[in-house]
């Protein structure tokens, strides 16, 4: 990597600034499309398959673009990446159908793939340890603001253009990226032989995708007990055990299996991957409790929800600073430990809670996420060399993607079983937990007779309080892994290029 002066640095992390914010803004911005969506193709039983089908190849194909770009170089990883994320966003906002525009989701989903861990690694290589903690720092925040800015931005294309817009809008911004990239990005061209890992690839994308998949319709479209469920997380399981095997004896191996031989590394990734769970976890169940619970609205809501956004872009810069002066443990377990009060304030919550005592744990869980996020990806970068870089970057993006579905899944479950256990409890009730779909929409709920009404809000507010017990232990599980990271300041270990 040719070291790049002070502007073209500068010109560099502004086109990595707008790829991260362009990719990070693609899963909350069509959130608000999604009805105008259905009004247009008729077809509600797929609308969650827009989402799931982006996050699912963004997650398989993450290790392995890591790798590529550790073997053939950041540069041209990046702006294929690019490339093809801009044409599945062409392609949705041109899509005929829901089973075209899920197709054009998943493309987008693979430039996705390549692209989030490139941006993350090309600040690792380029910026120095002291540099690079602050600006990852402001790569991480740029993910709490697309939050924010994602489902209004959404919301307003849809009212005033078309929800079509809403995958279009960022192909000029896009083209811009790709651009400074391209321009001002330089790399040395090592000549060396290399053989591409294909079969190591190619189970690993199919165990992954068969694992995420089942792990995503489970307790949902198909029964934990499902034959066909059963046979798809075996046959996940089996692929998996074989891709090990393989990756063992492979010389340029995809998933390089020695970075779990670093410590840091592996207990990062162990607590980052409990993090990722709550991630998803506060974002979909609090908003639950919210309208469900307390019987507000859903824009007061997602209001609540904005503490947690703001918090992370105040963590990722406090964190950024903070590994510099008092290393990765104390940053990262100052950072689970907010995580774990927010958490285990979710637990002392009631229907008549205060709004502003959910606002406040919002907010510590943010600032928390925002340290973690940080630190963990300093981890995974400062702990190898410039060969493993993208490697081990793309670990940390993996393992984000895999916690939050694996997050979705058990939650989900856990939430439905305790509801229906707890309406079965209940003498004399004839309601199931399929009727909590009444009682969160709002015509319907208003419509139900009061004993229903209230057995559906009793069997949702415990099955919630049980749900955020589950979060609060994960918190305190992930506290109690990031103990054994080892205690040094980055810059004294870092394997710098």
């Amino acid at each position: 990597m040719t070291s790049p002066g002070a502007k073209e640095r500068n010109l560099i992390l502004i086109g990595v600034l707008l790829a991260t914010f362009l990719a990070a803004i693609e899963g909350t911005v069509t959130g608000p499309a999604g009805p105008a969506i259905v009004g247009d193709f008729q077809g509600v039983q797929w609308l969650s398959w827009i989402f799931t089908a982006y996050l699912l190849a963004m997650a398989i194909t993450t290790p392995i673009f890591g790798k590529i770009s550790d073997l053939f170089g950041r540069k041209p990883v990046f702006i294929g990446g690019t490339i093809v994320f801009l044409l599945g966003s062409l392609l949705c906002g041109i899509s005929q159908s829901m089973e075209q525009l899920i197709i054009f989701r998943a493309i987008q989903g693979l430039g996705a793939g390549a692209l989030i861990p490139m941006t993350f690694t090309i600040i690792g290589d380029i910026y120095s340890i002291q540099e690079r903690a602050k600006t990852q720092g402001m790569l991480s925040s740029v993910w709490g603001i697309s939050s924010l800015v994602g489902p209004l931005l959404g919301g307003y294309v849809v009212d005033y253009l078309s929800w079509r817009w809403v995958f279009v809008f960022n192909l000029p911004f896009g083209l811009l990226s790709i651009l400074f990239i391209s321009r001002y990005l330089k790399e040395n061209k090592v000549r060396r032989k290399t053989k591409i890992d294909i079969a190591g690839a190619l189970l690993f994308a199919s165990g992954m995708g068969a694992l995420l998949f089942g792990l995503t319709v489970g307790g949902q479209s198909l029964a934990w007990s499902s034959p066909l469920l059963v046979m798809i997380l075996s046959a996940s399981v089996l692929l998996l055990v074989v891709f090990l095997r393989v990756e063992l004896k492979a010389s340029e191996p995809m998933l390089p299996l020695g970075l779990f031989s670093i410590r840091n590394i592996a207990v990062s990734t162990g607590a980052n991957l409990l993090v990722s769970t709550l991630i998803i976890g506060l974002s979909t169940y609090v908003p639950l409790w919210v309208q469900g619970v307390s019987g507000k609205s859903a824009a007061l809501s997602g209001l609540l929800l904005a503490p947690m956004s703001v918090g992370w872009m105040f963590g990722s810069i406090a964190g950024g600073r903070m590994i510099l002066r008092s290393g990765s443990r104390r940053t990262a377990m100052l950072g689970l430990a907010m995580i774990s009060i927010g958490a285990v304030g979710l637990t002392f919550m009631s229907e008549g809670s205060s709004q502003i005592f959910l606002l406040c744990l919002m907010f510590i869980c943010g600032i928390g996420f925002g340290y973690v996020s940080t630190v963990f990806t300093i981890i995974a970068q400062s702990s190898v060399g410039h060969e493993l870089r993208g490697s081990s970057t793309a670990l940390n993006t993996f393992t984000r993607s895999l916690g939050q579905t694996i997050g979705v899944a058990i939650f989900g479950s856990w939430l439905n079983f305790n509801i229906d256990r707890l309406l079965k409890n209940q003498p004399g009730s004839q309601v199931t937990g399929d009727d909590i779909n009444k009682l969160l929409n709002p015509q319907e709920g208003s419509s139900l007779p009061s004993a229903v009404r209230q057995s559906l809000h009793s069997a949702l507010e415990g099955g919630l309080h049980l749900l955020f017990i589950v979060m609060a232990v994960i918190a305190l599980l992930s506290l109690l892994i990031s103990w054994g990271l080892r205690s040094s300041v980055p810059s004294l270990q870092d394997s710098a290029k």
